[in-house]
């Protein structure tokens, strides 16, 4: 394992460290010691782990009314890991607010795929008469998911994948999904803020569980 700097010496920003590589073992070592990359196209890569960290314990999930029509309607047909790098390459192109560019640039899609064919990355994907529509994509290691990013070219679809990825984690047994940083969104479906030093604490303990490393089609 490559050893980062120690995450409780970052600031509440959270950026731990610059340089390195995108290659499995430097990403598998960054999320294994609660560090993520994040950085534009054309500046060295950035590595963070903020203070405090959202998460969401999958138990805590509330499912929305509106959401659970979707659901109950089968508007969208959801697949695991069928097309991750067409998620990802997605999530890329989704305009976001006060952010001029992608921060999913082309070499974080190429590692992120890396890890997919070694069975640590994995996407959750909505499709709408065929096509692709929405889906997440993230990192499983041990007991939990690091969710990476989402995106939607038709309502709902987006919150169709991340309610089976919820499912999945609940049957799977996995103690919290990651969602990094606060948004609204996922605040108001269920996910909290908590200390990065309880991130960490948490962390250690998933690690501890088998990772459920292979793809995931057909185990939800």
């Amino acid at each position: 394992m490559i050893e980062f700097p120690d995450p409780k010496l970052a600031d509440d920003d959270g950026l731990i460290a610059q340089g390195g590589e995108l290659t499995p073992e430097f990403l598998l070592s960054a999320y294994c010691q609660g560090i993520y990359p994040w950085f534009c196209e054309g500046e060295p890569i950035l590595w963070w782990s903020p203070n405090p960290r959202m998460v969401l314990f999958p138990e805590k999930f509330k499912l929305r009314k509106s959401l659970k029509q979707v659901i109950n309607r089968n508007t969208f047909e959801l697949k695991i890991d069928t097309a991750f790098e067409e998620v990802i390459k997605h999530c890329s192109r989704i305009p976001r607010a006060d952010q001029n560019e992608t921060w999913i640039t082309n070499d974080i899609i190429e590692g992120y795929v890396k890890l997919h064919q070694l069975g640590y990355a994995h996407s959750f994907e909505s499709y709408f008469e065929g096509e692709l529509v929405g889906g997440l994509y993230g990192i499983s290691l041990g007991n939990c998911f690091f969710g990476e990013s989402m995106f939607f070219t038709k309502t709902d679809a987006s919150k169709v994948a991340f309610y089976h990825l919820v499912q999945f984690a609940m049957k799977h047994n996995f103690a919290f999904i990651d969602a990094q940083q606060e948004t609204g969104h996922l605040k108001n479906l269920g996910a909290e803020i908590i200390p990065r030093t309880d991130f960490l604490e948490m962390l250690e303990k998933a690690l501890q569980k088998d990772t459920l490393q292979g793809k995931w089609t057909g185990l939800l």
